[in-house]
């Protein structure tokens, strides 16, 4: 058997080859859309990829199922509840795929989606035991699946939360001990609250130390597993239908121009928007006026979906010789309008000293002295389940997930200073905040983090 795991840190997304080596053939589970590693790994192994299988409907990337059947002729393969524009196989609770030794056999695991399984994997057809299980997103190591992310397409939370009990507690918890969990996310992951940055473990081990997998009943389950889940972020809506529908296939060689002044001006004219993906501290020295900071040292993708729109024609500064990644983490969420890039942004901003301007970020000490005027607006990004550690005294809390749809709750006209655990994503809200047209943002450098370590130090 050829088992391999593929890991996005950027959008905490694990995808899977699994092959035979004596028949060559193999399938690929929750492919992104850049599928050049997995054609490249097939090739060197001498394995054709006949089938790809996607665990659900994906909400927080688009899935690169098509890219994949077009390169290999391969079948596209769903849950038997799944319904799409395009040709799919539906597989049966039960069914078993054969690769030759090597034989997958389908689990209907409902809850996270109605269309949700799981996948387990034998290395030879009469094993007693799997050798692991591919939970897609039901569940997760140290967590499971978040039923609510549907709730705005017909589903409701209670509804595919009581699907959820029944997929973890009877079939999953219903596995042998020793069946390897292989998740499709880790932490840092919207689809759930309690992710572990393991990215393997046991049927056993979630037993013991998972708290969704301990006895307790439909309800109580139901109750623990929606609370305090952090924001969706905007896209997760655009994403799952669109992986429903026949789109544009990305080529494998797909890349963007770099663009010179004219067009950028032009661009910028017609109502571009500028992402800058250069780390905080570069962005807060000078940035172009209206710019967008969304570092690719982080968690780019899921956040560009959180302040920008799929539509949105996207103008990028990067540090130089990542363009090209930065376009692909837009693509994978869908995310195809980038229309090229601005090289030598050093060199641009001296050019254009006009359309430069600096970033106000706050040490503890200079935040305090701000918070002593009544007037200033504090906005705390963190998620719901941050907040339990504490957090400043009267800050209006609004997630970076739903900063863009609820800008209009803040006042423009007054000093507004944002704050998160440790200073990443307030630099992104605060961004959007001036490209809103907020004329004084600020945020807190080090995040809550510095700033009650600070405290406690001078207490």
């Amino acid at each position: 058997m050829i088992f391999t795991q593929y890991y996005l840190d950027c959008l905490s997304q694990a995808s899977y080859l699994i092959g035979d080596a004596t028949s060559g053939e193999a399938v690929v589970v929750d492919p992104r859309r850049d599928v050049a590693d997995y054609l490249n790994d097939a090739a060197a192994q001498g394995l054709r990829i006949v089938g790809v299988i996607n665990t659900h409907f994906h909400a927080d990337f688009l899935s690169g199922h098509l890219e994949l059947a077009r390169e290999t002729g391969a079948w596209i393969g769903y849950g038997e509840a799944a319904q799409a524009d395009f040709e799919i196989r539906h597989l049966a609770d039960g069914e078993r795929i054969s690769l030759g030794e090597v034989t997958l056999e389908i689990m209907s695991t409902p809850g996270h989606t109605p269309e949700s399984i799981s996948i387990l994997v034998f290395e030879h057809p009469t094993d007693e035991v799997a050798y692991g299980v591919l939970t897609g997103d039901a569940l997760f190591i140290g967590d499971v699946g978040r039923p609510d992310l549907l709730a705005s397409i017909g589903v409701t939370a209670i509804e595919l939360g009581s699907m959820l009990y029944h997929s973890i507690h009877t079939k999953l918890m219903g596995l042998p001990d020793a069946v390897r969990v292989f998740p499709a996310h880790g932490a840092g992951s919207a689809c759930g609250k309690n992710l572990s940055t393991e990215r393997q473990s046991t049927i056993g081990q979630q037993r013991l130390f998972n708290y969704a997998c301990q006895p307790m009943t439909e309800q109580e389950f139901v109750d623990v597993v929606t609370e305090g889940q952090p924001a969706a972020p905007e896209y997760f809506v655009y994403d799952a239908l669109l992986n429903r529908r026949e789109r544009e296939i990305r080529d494998t060689d797909a890349s963007i121009d770099a663009l010179d002044e004219a067009q950028v001006r032009e661009a910028l004219a017609e109502g571009a928007v500028i992402h800058d993906a250069r780390e905080a501290a570069d962005f807060a020295a000078a940035h172009l006026r209206g710019s967008i900071n969304v570092p690719a040292d982080g968690r780019m993708a899921e956040t560009v979906g959180m302040v920008l729109h799929a539509e949105d024609p996207v103008i990028l500064v990067a540090p130089e010789g990542t363009e090209q990644d930065v376009a692909v983490r837009f693509a994978r969420i869908g995310f195809d309008n980038v229309l090229g890039y601005i090289p030598a942004p050093e060199a641009y901003f001296l050019d254009h000293p006009d359309q430069v301007e600096p970033a106000s970020r706050l040490t503890v000490r200079q935040a305090d002295e701000a918070l002593a005027n009544t007037d200033v607006q504090v906005v705390d990004v963190r998620n719901a389940g941050e907040l339990a550690v504490g957090g400043i005294a009267d800050a209006r809390h609004i997630p970076l997930a739903e900063l863009a749809r609820r800008a209009d709750e803040l006042d423009p006209s007054r000093p507004v200073l944002l704050y998160c655990a440790g200073g990443w994503r307030s630099s992104v809200g605060a961004s959007l905040l001036r490209q809103r047209g907020f004329k004084d943002v600020s945020d807190i450098l080090g995040g809550f983090t510095a700033w009650e370590r600070a405290h406690s130090l001078s207490n």
